[in-house]
């Protein structure tokens, strides 16, 4: 019977794992529609992520200004390419106040780095080391690209890659409101 019985309560403890790690892999990978950040609402907030030189930002630093938020990666080809033409966006708008976060999405510094010197962006790159904020932002693809009003709300979302058009058009929405 004592081997019976712990064969048992084995089987419950197995069980009880798998039901736990389902779940936990379930509120990971698939977000709920509530949780997504949506146009309207506000983004959620980061607080102390470091940039590139270690300087850290968080999303309230930039209160009352328009912001543009893109998630990006060296892996990803679209991200590639927009970002030079996100960078000569911001060059013609930061003096009337346009903020730029460029989010890597947890790549190693040596990474960043070495894509960084190909290109010679303005804007704020910052490092999402632990994947945190591609959490909190429920991201599903990349580029991701946010923009946010003065007024702290989300004005549009963009999955995917832009156009220089397309940036500008954006972003010239986004600096009228």
């Amino acid at each position: 019977m004592k081997g019976r019985e712990r064969k048992i309560i084995q089987y419950v403890i197995l069980i009880g794992i798998l039901l736990l790690g389902g779940y936990a892999v379930g509120k990971t990978l698939f977000v709920s529609d509530d949780d997504k950040p949506k146009i309207g609402g506000r983004p959620p907030s980061f607080e102390n992520v470091a940039d590139i030189e270690g300087n850290l930002h968080s999303l309230d630093d930039y209160k009352g200004k328009p912001v543009v938020i893109n998630f990006w990666g060296s892996f990803c080809p679209p991200c590639v390419a927009e970002m030079p033409a996100i960078d000569r966006q911001y060059l013609k708008y930061r003096d009337q106040g346009l903020v730029v976060l460029a989010i890597n999405l947890s790549e190693d510094d040596i990474t960043v780095r070495d894509f960084l010197k190909r290109f010679d962006l303005h804007y704020t790159i910052l490092r999402d080391k632990n994947r945190m904020i591609e959490k909190k932002y429920a991201l599903r693809s990349y580029p991701t690209t946010f923009f946010i009003s003065r007024d702290g709300r989300i004005q549009d979302i963009k999955v995917g890659g832009m156009t220089e058009e397309d940036i500008e058009q954006r972003i010239l929405k986004l600096m009228e409101a």
